[in-house]
Order: C-alpha cells, then sequence, then structure tokens
C-alpha cells in the first residue's frame, strides 16, 4: 500500500545525514560532557560547536541558546523565568497559541496570580494590531507579549517585526514560541530583535526529545530542573550530546537549502490547492492558509462542506497520515481550540484536516491524496 506522510508540522522524517551523525556520535562521542577526562572534553567541545553552529545559522550569540528537551520545555522556560525573575506581571497573549504556552500561563496564573490580556483575533485567525498596540499602553506594568510566528494548526505567520517594534516601544519583552519557523524561514535576531524564542529539532527533519530556548543576551535564566550546573546553570541535567549534534546537523542543512525548499514545497501545497478547488464543491480553507504570502508553506488546513466522521481514520486505512488539529490533542474530544476560537458553531463542527507538507512530497502523492478522498467524500 502507498504511504504518504501529510503530518511535517506534527513532526518530520529524520535526515538520512542527520541519523549519520547522531549515530557516529552514540558510538565515538560518548562521554559526558561534565566529565574532565579526555572523553568528557570531546563531548563537551562538541555541544559547545554545536551551540556556536546553531547561534549562526540566527545571527545570534552561542551563550543566547540554551538547549532543552524540546519546543514545550523552551517555552516554560521562558515563561515562567519572565514572571518568576523577570518582573513580568502582566501577559499579552492569544488564545490561538500553543498548549506549550496557553497551559503554562495558567499555571503562572494560579501561582503568582499575574494578569493576563488575550489580544483580539479576526475569522482568519490573524492577530489585531490595533489592540495589540492597546494592550501595550499599561503604564507602571511590566509587560511580555507571547505570540507564535506560525500558528502550527492554521499556518498562519505573526508580523514578527511589526509585534518586535510594537514591544520595543512600549518597554515590553517579547517571546514567541518559533517552533514551527526555525528550520523554514530565515531568521535574523540582528534585525528582528525577538528576546525569546523556542525552538524544536524534529520539526526540521532532526530529532525528537531536543530543542532550544533563546534567551537574548542580558537576561539572566535561573533553572526550573534543579540537580546540576548544566547549560551555565540554566538547566540541570546531562546534555543530550548525541541529539544535539543531530539537531546541529539539521539545522545546518534546513539553513542552507531555505530558499530552494521553499520554493519546492509552496509549489506542491499551491498545486494541492488547486485540484482540492477543483475537485471538490464548497470546501474552504482554514485560516489565511490558501494565501501563499500571509501563511506557511508547510500548512494547509481545510474545512469540508460538512461533517466526516471517519475521515481521517479512512485516510490513515489508505496509507495517508494527516490531522484533524495538533498532534498533541490526538485523541481529545474536544476537537481543536484554535478552530473553535476563530469559526462559529456550525462551521467548527464540519470536518477540518490539515495537510502540512515536506520536500519528499511529489505532484504524484498528491494526485493518489486527491483520487483518495474523491472516494470517501460523497
Amino acid at each position: 500500500m502507498k504511504q504518504i506522510y501529510l503530518d511535517n508540522a506534527a513532526t518530520t522524517p529524520i535526515l538520512p545525514e542527520v541519523m549519520d551523525t547522531i549515530t557516529k556520535a552514540m558510538m565515538t562521542n560518548y562521554g559526558n560532557p561534565s566529565s574532565t577526562h579526555q572523553f568528557g572534553r570531546k563531548a563537551k567541545s562538541a555541544v559547545e560547536t554545536a551551540r556556536k553552529n546553531i547561534a549562526k545559522c540566527l545571527n545570534a550569540s552561542a551563550n543566547e541558546i540554551i538547549f532543552t528537551a524540546g519546543g514545550s520545555e523552551a517555552d516554560n522556560l521562558v515563561l515562567q523565568n519572565a514572571v518568576k525573575n523577570l518582573g513580568v506581571t502582566t501577559i499579552i497573549s492569544s488564545k490561538i497559541e500553543h498548549h506549550a504556552v496557553l497551559h503554562t500561563i495558567e499555571n503562572l496564573v494560579k501561582e503568582y496570580h499575574i494578569k493576563v490580556n488575550w489580544v483580539d483575533v479576526d475569522a482568519q485567525g490573524n492577530i489585531n494590531m490595533q489592540h495589540l498596540e492597546t494592550l501595550l499602553q499599561q503604564p507602571n506594568e511590566q509587560l511580555l507579549v507571547s505570540l507564535m510566528y506560525i500558528n502550527n494548526e492554521i499556518g498562519n505567520l505573526l508580523d514578527v517585526a511589526k509585534v518586535s517594534d510594537l514591544c520595543i516601544a512600549n518597554n515590553a519583552f517579547f517571546h514567541c514560541d518559533a517552533v514551527q519557523a526555525i528550520g523554514h524561514y530565515a531568521i535574523d535576531v540582528q534585525k528582528t530583535p525577538i528576546d525569546f524564542f523556542a525552538a524544536s529539532a524534529h520539526k526540521f527533519h532532526g530529532p525528537k526529545g531536543v530543542g532550544f530556548a533563546y534567551v537574548k543576551k542580558g537576561f539572566g535564566i535561573f533553572p526550573m530542573l534543579h540537580g546540576g550546573e548544566q547549560e551555565k546553570g540554566a538547566r540541570a541535567g546531562t546534555e543530550n550530546v548525541h541529539s544535539i549534534l543531530g539537531m546541529e546537523k539539521a539545522l545546518t542543512i534546513a539553513t542552507a537549502n531555505i530558499d530552494v525548499e521553499t520554493t519546492q514545497i509552496q509549489a506542491i501545497k499551491s498545486y494541492f490547492i488547486e485540484e482540492l478547488k477543483v475537485n471538490f464543491e464548497g470546501l474552504q480553507f482554514n485560516g489565511v492558509s490558501e494565501n501563499s504570502d500571509k501563511s506557511s508553506y508547510v500548512i494547509l488546513n481545510v474545512r469540508f462542506p460538512k461533517e466526516y466522521a471517519m475521515l481521517l481514520f479512512n485516510l490513515d486505512l489508505k496509507g495517508i497520515a494527516v490531522s484533524g488539529g495538533s498532534a498533541c490533542q490526538s485523541g481529545s474530544n474536544k476537537g481543536s481550540h484554535v478552530l473553535h476560537t476563530i469559526l462559529n458553531e456550525t462551521e467548527a463542527q464540519k470536518t477540518s484536516v490539515r495537510f502540512s507538507f515536506s520536500k519528499f512530497i511529489t505532484k504524484e502523492d498528491i494526485d493518489y491524496v486527491i483520487a483518495t478522498l474523491k472516494g470517501l467524500i460523497v
């Protein structure tokens, strides 16, 4: 049976070059980076070289990169530090953020009684910049804005430069969940001065269970995990050496090929959009995922004209992997919090499917998906 993987926003297949890097590291660089003997020094040197190379991809400094177990931990590390150590009393965010942000904010409200202001989003999931500017004009409050670079469900791109400018003008911190952007878009922290962001290797063909937090120079970060002085005291725990080196390799490859892969994958997405329009009446696109300028070239969220309760299951039986929302919500009967926020109740009840692409998808794959959907949508 043909197998087509269209859930790359959930995770991406690891590149062969990355697997080679990881395997080699596991075999030849197994020392503990905290050990003082030659095996430990070799591992420590490799980790620090990876940190420098990852920072170079972002035009950042090596000491601004803190390795974590993934994007969720990076989000938690930043948000908790913002409240506990940077004096943040009010967080401005949106109700369509990733749960790594939303649930962390909820816990901070319970524990520290901070204030949260939710910025308005329109029916397409776009942030209302005028409302954001109004919310930022709060005297005697230390503010932090937490908005994601790319929405993981509907693919909307945030105008990061504009948000950054607004935060600077109002002396607010800016945290960005950039998990869906790192490795897919060129990010230069000197040109767009974000204070903090989160990244996860498995979103750009690297290994799972490793990521990093970018913390702008000058901000002290205190650990959530205690028991060691790794990551310059910001995170206790022996460094995941082979995964860090795999992440370095994956990001280096992604950064070097961004322009080529953007063009290639956008062409596949555009072809899929046109085929969907030709073959299915009444379907719509959630968010602005149809718009090549305003959405990620990786993500397309399609809403069919009625509910097809078994559609995802039946696609899976045909070898096609897709998602009804974020992978983090698999098994949940609550549905997508993003779609429930931007759609009315009637539209939210219709079947929506997130298709997310990679450089491994071909037009022949898309043709197979279209043919399969035609056999299932009646």
